[in-house]
């Protein structure tokens, strides 16, 4: 795969000067059962809850998908609970009630950045 069985060595600067830039690995090991089985049981949840549950069904499905991740050979890992994300998912619910789903178009960056937040590397 690499030229005289050498692994690249991420923790060197590219070299822009020779017109070589290393290419990073990053992958998602996760397999078909895994991701089919995180969504549907996420469903479920969400649908015998009545959407009580979704955030904690959306942190387990990130939480599932995050940490089949590696970037540059490290491996994600998704701290957040569905606990922390439901006063958020409350307030969002609300202020796009009062405002007639004008701040629905806020919840999506608003929700990016809890998940961002909530990422690390191991």
């Amino acid at each position: 795969m690499y030229e005289n069985n050498q692994q690249p060595n991420f923790q060197q600067q590219p070299n822009y000067q020779q017109g070589y830039v290393q290419q990073a690995i990053s992958s998602f090991d996760g397999g078909v059962l895994g991701c089919l089985g995180a969504t549907i049981l996420s469903s479920l949840m969400i649908t015998f809850t009545l959407g009580i549950a979704t955030p904690w069904a959306v942190a387990y499905l990130y939480n599932f998908i995050l940490s089949h991740v590696t970037i540059d050979g490290r491996r994600l890992r998704f701290d957040g609970t569905g606990g922390q994300l439901f006063g958020n998912w409350i307030k969002w619910f609300l202020l796009t009630i009062v405002t007639l789903g004008i701040y629905s178009f806020w919840v999506m960056p608003k929700m990016l950045n809890w998940i961002a937040k909530h990422t690390h590397f191991c």
